[in-house]
């Protein structure tokens, strides 16, 4: 359960920080998911985003990340320690932004 846990909050990381650009294929999605989630791999473990973590998160596309935010995972994640930890890498989320199935505060 806590590894579950931990993978939304590195799920939500990416897909938050995202950078507004052209919309990535299928194959460009699915490596980005990837890259971030080896990049962010500590904060599963309780860690604070590395600078390399922080980095992924702020190009990866919103598009490719907010697709697997299931109302499952959703349940999950704790949306204050999450925004916490999107602004820990420097990031400002809007009031009541919605990505997947998550509302942030």
């Amino acid at each position: 359960m806590k590894n579950c846990w931990s993978l939304a909050i590195v799920l939500m990381l990416m897909m938050l920080l995202a950078m507004v650009s052209a919309a990535p294929n299928a194959r460009q999605c699915k490596k980005e998911r990837s890259l971030a989630l080896n990049a962010c791999k500590s904060v599963m473990y309780g860690r604070p985003p590395s600078s390399y973590c922080c980095q992924r998160i702020r190009v990866s596309h919103t598009k490719c990340i907010c697709s697997v935010i299931t109302p499952k995972v959703a349940a999950l994640v704790n949306a204050h320690r999450f925004l916490k930890l999107i602004e820990g890498c420097g990031r400002r989320v809007p009031h009541h932004f919605k990505c997947g199935s998550l509302t942030l505060p």
